[in-house]
C-alpha cells in the first residue's frame, strides 16, 4: 500500500530543498570580503591597506639623533644627548626613590645553588617579587646577572618552577630556565617578575590562568599618563640594582643584565640607561623597529611614542657601548626577523668600533625559533664579569 504524503509534508520538503539549493549556491559564490567587492576596477585596493600605508611612511621617519659620530668624542656626546631624549620618551624616572623595604619570603637549598624568594618596593605602592640564586662552592661576593623573563608565565619560568608551582629538573619552555643556567656558569642571578606577569597582575587576570598577562590595560594606562611600560620595567631593574647594593654576598661592581624577548627589550633599554650594568646580554630582541614592532603584531608594551622621530633600535642598543654586549637571535624567529637582527647588530658593532671596542660586541645566530640559546652568551657574560 503506497504511503500518502500530505500537503504539509510536501511544503516542508520544498522548503528544505530550497534551503539546500541556497546553501550550495552560497558555497559556490565568492566569499564576501569587504564593501569594496566588485569595485576593484574603480579603486586602488592598496590605498585602503593601513599596514602598507604605515610602512610607506617609515622612510620619512626623521631619526634626528641616529648615530653619525666619526670619533669617540663625538660618540660620547651623542650618547649623552640620546640618553636624555630616550629618558624623556619613556616618561622619565622618579627623582626620589622610596625605601626598598625588602622582605624575604622563603629560602630553599638545592644541590648546586641557594634560592631566596623576596619582595621589595620599587615605586610607592608597587612591589616587585624576585628570586636570588647564588651558586654553591663559589666565593662571595658574587658577580650578578639581573634576569628578566619574556612574555609567558613570568619569573617562575626562568628559575625552575613549573606551572603547578613545583620544582622541575628539565629546562622547559622557550626560556629554558636561563637564570639557573647563569648560576651554572658561576654567576649569581637576581630574577625579577616583570610588571603585568605572574604575581604582578590583577585578580581577574590571575583567575584566567598563568599565561594571561595584563600588558594591554597596564601599558595602555602608562601611555595615558604620559609614561611607558618599558620605562616602568626599566626602573624596576634600576631598583633591583639598588637592592643588590645592599647585599654583601653580591658584588655591585660586577652586575650584568640579560633577558629574552620582552626581557630582551627591558635589557636593551635598561643597559642603555643604567651605567651600573657592566655587561648586557640581549636574546631574541635586537632588530629594527621597522622590521619587528612597526610591521608585525606585537604586544603594546613594546611601544615608545615618538621614538622614530629620534632613533632606531640599533641606536638605543649602541648606548651600551663600550661595555661588553652579547646578542643572540634564532634564525627561524618569526617575530624578530633574522636578516634585520643581523643588519641591526652590524650598525651597533660599527659604534663599538668608533670606541675601539669592536671585540666587546658579539653576536651568535643559531638554527632555532624565538628561544633562549646561551651557548656562547653565558660564557661571554661569565668571562667579562670575572666568574669564569
Amino acid at each position: 500500500m503506497a504511503t500518502r504524503i500530505s500537503r504539509r509534508q510536501l511544503g516542508i520538503a520544498a522548503v528544505a530543498a530550497s534551503r539546500l539549493a541556497e546553501a550550495r549556491q552560497a558555497e559556490q559564490a565568492p566569499k564576501y570580503r569587504s564593501a569594496l567587492d566588485a569595485f576593484e576596477s574603480k579603486v586602488d585596493r592598496r590605498q585602503f591597506d593601513p599596514i602598507a600605508w604605515t610602512r610607506s611612511r617609515y622612510p620619512q621617519a626623521p631619526l634626528r639623533m641616529t648615530f653619525r659620530a666619526v670619533d669617540r668624542r663625538q660618540a660620547e656626546l651623542w650618547q649623552k644627548r640620546l640618553r636624555l631624549k630616550l629618558t624623556e620618551l619613556l616618561g622619565g624616572f622618579p627623582v626620589e626613590r622610596v625605601p626598598l623595604r625588602p622582605t624575604v619570603l622563603e629560602v630553599r637549598q638545592f644541590p648546586t645553588y641557594r634560592r631566596e624568594k623576596f619582595i621589595f618596593e620599587s615605586r610607592p605602592g608597587s612591589m616587585v617579587l624576585a628570586y636570588l640564586l647564588t651558586p654553591a662552592n663559589r666565593t662571595a661576593p658574587h658577580p650578578t646577572m639581573v634576569c628578566v623573563p619574556g612574555h609567558g608565565r613570568g619569573v617562575d619560568d626562568i628559575v625552575g618552577i613549573d606551572e603547578h608551582g613545583r620544582d622541575r629538573t628539565g629546562k622547559a619552555g622557550y626560556q629554558h630556565d636561563f637564570a639557573i643556567q647563569a648560576v651554572e656558569h658561576g654567576l649569581a642571578a637576581v630574577a625579577i617578575e616583570p610588571m603585568a606577569f605572574g604575581c604582578r597582575r590583577d585578580a581577574a587576570a590571575i583567575a584566567k590562568g598563568l599565561g594571561n598577562s595584563v600588558c594591554q590595560p597596564t601599558a595602555g594606562a602608562a601611555l595615558l599618563l604620559g609614561e611607558t611600560m618599558i620605562g616602568w620595567r626599566v626602573f624596576d631593574v634600576m631598583r633591583t640594582i639598588d637592592w643588590i647594593e645592599t647585599r654583601k654576598e653580591l658584588d655591585a661592581t660586577r652586575i650584568g643584565c640579560m633577558g629574552i624577548s620582552g626581557g630582551g627589550t627591558c635589557t636593551t633599554f635598561s643597559s642603555a640607561l643604567e651605567p651600573r650594568i657592566k655587561v648586557a646580554y640581549i636574546c631574541g630582541y635586537l632588530n629594527t623597529f621597522h622590521d619587528s614592532i612597526f610591521s608585525l603584531s606585537h604586544c603594546i608594551d613594546n611601544y615608545v611614542p615618538g621614538v622614530l622621530n629620534w632613533a632606531e633600535m640599533y641606536d638605543i642598543a649602541s648606548l651600551i657601548a663600550p661595555r661588553p654586549l652579547f646578542v643572540e637571535s634564532g634564525e627561524r624567529d618569526n617575530i624578530f626577523p633574522i636578516a634585520a637582527s643581523r643588519a641591526s647588530f652590524g650598525r651597533v658593532q660599527k659604534v663599538y668600533g668608533i670606541f675601539g671596542a669592536a671585540s666587546l660586541c658579539q653576536q651568535e645566530t643559531f638554527d632555532g625559533p624565538h628561544e633562549f640559546w646561551g651557548r656562547r652568551g653565558l660564557p661571554f657574560c661569565a668571562s667579562h664579569l670575572g666568574a669564569a
